[in-house]
């Protein structure tokens, strides 16, 4: 939700208002907006729990210019849908029909040959196609292009963005968010996309973050782990709103060495605004508050927190 246009404008707006040379993304989700202020010739380092974001983000910030070539391609898709006796991956018959399904577990496979930022590149338009393809539902299948997967494929990847070089040593990586910014972050400014408050009477994960993960981990057995791993931390569920909060309070606190930080918040009922402003105020001055009313399209209102040191 947070990249539509508008969205993503918004976050953009603040940030050309703020001076800083290196940003630090904890959660960094989809790489749009990092993707933007590397342009800005601002180093970038994001990171993601999640690996999908991370492989995302290698692909699209850390690269400084790698692309697939025709060869490449051939590489991935030639045996894209040779059956096998079974799925290496069987979780992907949940998201998809048998032939999609086996066409998704060769391609994975096949991306592991390529050298690590093409690999990357692969994977993220291997996303996007199992996007494409879950975008319908019983409703709406026969919208669907007749194109084959692989043809799909090589749509989606025409379709990303050149990889811009901004002589900088951008960085992607997959950790944990307090060890992200406790052990290696050293930036100007912190740029942190508060993750939605998780109960523990929520609904199921999104389904779109869901299967990206389930293909690129190779399976559905690690959730209970990955949960654990969360557990008592920003991004787990919590129980109630003072639990969130505390959380928020004990990250910033570990993000003390930062000088500035831009706070992201989506105001859906939850927690407001006022309340999240009082915990920030509780470890630093609190600077400006910027607004923006989504309630119109998205039924909720985005606020951006700025603080510093």
């Amino acid at each position: 939700m947070q990249f539509a246009n508008g969205w993503l404008s918004f976050e953009l707006g603040v940030l050309q208002r703020l001076k800083f040379a290196s940003i630090a993304l904890p959660f960094t989700g989809e790489p749009n907006m990092g993707m933007h202020v590397k342009r800005w010739r601002v180093r970038v380092a994001a990171n993601d729990p999640m690996v999908w974001s991370h492989i995302k983000s290698t692909a699209l910030i850390e690269n400084h210019g790698e692309q697939l070539s025709e060869t490449d391609l051939d590489q991935v898709l030639e045996d894209a849908y040779v059956p096998h006796d079974k799925l290496d991956n069987p979780s992907l018959l949940k998201w998809f029909n048998e032939a999609d399904a086996c066409w998704f577990d060769n391609v994975r496979f096949a991306a592991e040959h390529l050298p690590p930022l093409k690999r990357e590149l692969a994977l993220t338009a291997g996303m996007m196609t199992g996007d494409y393809v879950l975008s319908f539902d019983e409703d709406t299948r026969s919208l669907r292009e007749p194109l084959c997967l692989s043809k799909t494929f090589r749509l989606m990847l025409g379709s990303l963005p050149l990889a811009h070089d901004n002589t900088l040593r951008n960085k992607s990586s997959n950790q944990d968010v307090r060890d992200f910014i406790a052990e290696r972050q050293h930036t100007d400014l912190l740029f942190l996309r508060l993750p939605p408050p998780v109960t523990q009477m929520s609904v199921a994960r999104d389904p779109l973050a869901a299967w990206r993960e389930e293909w690129l981990r190779g399976g559905d057995d690690f959730w209970l782990e990955f949960d654990k791993e969360r557990g008592s931390k920003l991004g787990s569920r919590v129980q109630s709103k003072q639990q969130y909060l505390g959380f928020v309070e004990d990250l910033l606190r570990t993000a003390s060495h930062i000088p500035s930080w831009a706070i992201a918040h989506t105001e859906n009922g939850f927690i407001s605004t006022e309340e999240l402003v009082e915990k920030i105020a509780r470890v630093r001055k609190v600077n400006a508050i910027y607004s923006k009313d989504f309630s119109d399209l998205l039924g909720v209102r985005a606020s951006i927190i700025v603080a510093s040191s």
